[in-house]
């Protein structure tokens, strides 16, 4: 058994520091733009006046390092070979998005907007997985030039992680001789909804509450009339672009969905899957870095005339998270790696519950992590010119959005007690 990563990745690790010293830092120090990374980055990126959007000039900043990483390669990392990526496998984005995050805070990557040198765009790997030939026709060219931009709409303000009893209704309707649909509810958490094009629209075609069938995707367009943007939310961590989005008579021709009609749920497990494993690899490697700043800080620091460092009571917190970092890590990249090796619709039916396992692990040593290393800090820790507030903040959200914790660990129980996954036929022929 080899844990030693593939000399192709460890180099391309090294590409990428030297790209980001080359490329991105310049940037992130011209014109100021340190304001959108120090103490001042709250209040440089959120336009106040405007529900707490982010700022234009911040998100102009974000695409253009976007820019610059496609043109150098990068950015289209994990994308498809035929779609203009390098087909990057799970345990290089695993291994990649932590090495980036443990960096620490910067234009390289910053995890409140998912932006990143590298991308993260599961929406890519979903639609080659479940477009037909005639939507990857149409819909393919406009994803890939950026021409389409969707929002994920699943969550509804009465249905969370209970998302088979979604209010939300899609009816066949024709209107000027035009079969179509019809329809009606509300999302909530529609993030980017501001400057999306489209919006991918759960909603139920037939069957009952609860039922996983009966589950349609539909690609709305965002002009569309009915569609409406309700509110912004103000969250925990600014800026905000997480609306509540209404559908009110809304209608689109006939062919407006991905996938199957009545078998939209599946599209949105995919998501999560390939999202949650590259997320746990972010806090991860968040956590990483609070760890090594607090260990750094601890040797420096000299109260009473020796370093923090010399105190059990500051060591032993930082060793039980730097273990559980460790552990974490293996489990995250054999994780991947099962993802690799395994058809892309079978990772619901047969890891999930690892998946699960290292996104609400992950979400959680992040948290601990930073906490720890603004206690280590002490009140300089807790101001705004350290980055673990910021840390805390952002990486709190996904021990909530990404399925909340007790949904995951629900997952976990599943597989372990043969409810669902590989044990669910062993326990049957038990019984």
């Amino acid at each position: 058994m080899d844990f030693n990563l593939p000399p192709e990745l460890t180099a391309y690790l090294a590409e990428l520091d030297d790209f980001i010293e080359r490329e991105i830092k310049p940037i992130e120090q011209r014109d100021d733009n340190m304001r959108f990374f120090d103490h001042r980055r709250e209040y440089a990126r959120t336009d106040w006046d405007a529900g707490g959007l982010p700022k234009h000039e911040w998100e102009a900043l974000l695409a253009e390092a976007r820019e610059v990483a496609d043109k150098a390669g990068h950015y289209r990392f994990a994308w498809p070979v035929e779609m203009g990526g390098k087909g990057g496998s799970n345990l290089a984005m695993a291994v990649i998005r932590e090495h980036l995050a443990a960096r620490g805070l910067g234009l390289h990557n910053d995890l409140q907007n998912e932006h990143s040198i590298v991308g993260n765009n599961p929406f890519i790997l979903l639609f080659k997985a479940f477009a037909t030939p005639e939507q990857y026709a149409r819909d393919s060219e406009k994803l890939l030039t950026g021409a389409m931009r969707t929002v994920f709409g699943l969550t509804e303000p009465n249905h969370g992680s209970d998302a088979t009893f979604m209010e939300t209704r899609g009816v066949r309707e024709t209107r000027d001789g035009v079969p179509g649909w019809r329809i009606d509810g509300e999302k909530m958490w529609s993030t980017g909804m501001h400057v999306a094009t489209h919006a991918m629209v759960f909603a139920r075609t037939s069957g009952k509450d609860g039922d996983a069938a009966g589950i349609t995707c539909f690609i709305v367009p965002a002009d569309t009339p009915g569609v409406k943007v309700e509110e912004y939310l103000w969250t925990f961590n600014m800026p905000t672009d997480h609306p509540r989005v209404s559908f009110t008579n809304v209608w689109v021709p006939e062919d407006s969905y991905w996938g199957e009609i009545d078998r939209g749920l599946g599209i949105g497990q995919s998501f999560v899957h390939q999202n949650r494993i590259r997320q746990a690899a972010s806090s991860l490697g968040a956590a990483h870095y609070c760890v090594e700043e607090a260990v750094k800080y601890a040797r420096e620091r000299k109260p009473f005339g020796k370093p923090l460092a010399d105190n059990q009571a500051i060591q032993w917190p930082l060793v039980e998270l730097a273990t559980q970092i460790e552990m974490l890590r293996l489990l995250i990249r054999k994780t991947a790696w099962q993802m690799d090796n395994m058809e892309h619709k079978a990772i619901e039916r047969e890891i999930s519950d690892k998946v699960s396992m290292c996104n609400y692990w992950a979400n959680r040593l992040v948290c601990e992590a930073a906490d720890r290393a603004m206690q280590v800090h002490g009140g300089i820790g807790y101001s705004r010119h350290k980055p673990f507030e910021h840390i805390y903040r952002h990486h709190r959200r996904y021990r909530i959005t990404e399925g909340s914790e007790e949904i995951q660990m629900r997952k976990v129980a599943a597989f372990l007690f043969g409810y669902l996954g590989p044990k669910r036929a062993q326990f049957r022929d038990a019984g």
